[in-house]
């Protein structure tokens, strides 16, 4: 009997110690990931280890509706761009922009028509940097006003407060920054390897990948640059609002999760 208790004690001491390293420090950078369950479930988000203030962060939807949020992050822009914004304007289906700089730079028409057309057009930051690394708030408040700025003096209007950190790399003070700050981080809870136009998968293989991830409040990751996504992307939403899903916005999500 007391050498049972002593192995349970040690058990119990190291579960806890376990417990206790897997938390996350203030400025530790975090890694945006998702493990999938099977086929259209949803997935398992950081492995369960959530960090602090990640309630204030958007990265799925209610397990109870199928609706679904496209988001897409734009850094430049060419003609898959345009093909993306003619099937969602066709479907009538807004969605949401994160971009940079050099997009606003290169191809302002296109910045403009995301604008209006409808879509949120959101902050990716601006200089792509690890915003984990950043634990001075006013070096933050530079790297997300540099870009909204850019986007002011474009199009007259204001940036939506959704930001997307670059590679998903954030820390706990990341989203302590934007709570204060007033914006909502976004992650996601799906997305592939696309963002290479010289690796990009067939598009048949790339259309089963999605389809089969799909999941009741999902939020999909996707670049606009990507040849694939640009021949995929109509016979995607067809194929899933036959399947009974809608697509929703950032905006309608964030209201719901209040």
């Amino acid at each position: 009997m007391k050498i049972f208790k002593f192995i349970t004690a040690v058990m119990l001491a190291l579960a806890f110690s376990c417990g206790d390293a897997a938390a996350y420090s203030e400025c530790e950078r975090i890694n945006w990931f998702y493990k999938t369950n099977g086929e259209n479930t949803r997935p398992d988000i950081l492995g369960g280890n959530m960090p602090k203030g990640i309630e204030n962060a958007i990265y799925i939807g209610d397990e109870n509706e199928k609706t679904l949020y496209l988001t897409f992050d734009a850094g430049y822009s060419n003609e898959n761009v345009e093909a993306i914004l003619d099937v969602l304007k066709a479907k009538n289906i807004k969605a949401a922009f994160f971009i940079l700089p050099g997009i606003i730079k290169n191809s302002p028409e296109t910045v403009k028509r995301m604008a209006d057309e409808g879509h949120l057009v959101c902050n990716h930051t601006t200089t792509h940097c690890d915003m984990s690394k950043i634990t001075d708030i006013e070096q933050f408040k530079r790297e997300l006003c540099g870009v909204e700025d850019k986007y002011s003096e474009l199009t007259g209007r204001q940036m939506e407060k959704y930001f997307r950190p670059p590679e998903g790399a954030f820390s706990e003070k990341t989203l302590e920054f934007c709570k204060t700050l007033g914006y909502t981080p976004v992650f996601w809870s799906f997305a592939y390897a696309d963002w290479d136009n010289s690796k990009q998968i067939p598009p048949e293989k790339a259309k089963q990948k999605v389809l089969s991830q799909i999941h009741d409040g999902a939020v999909l990751l996707l670049h606009p640059t990507s040849k694939t996504n640009a021949l995929i992307l109509c016979d995607i939403i067809t194929e899933l609002s036959a399947k009974g899903y809608s697509f929703g916005t950032l905006d309608e999500l964030k209201a719901k999760l209040q």
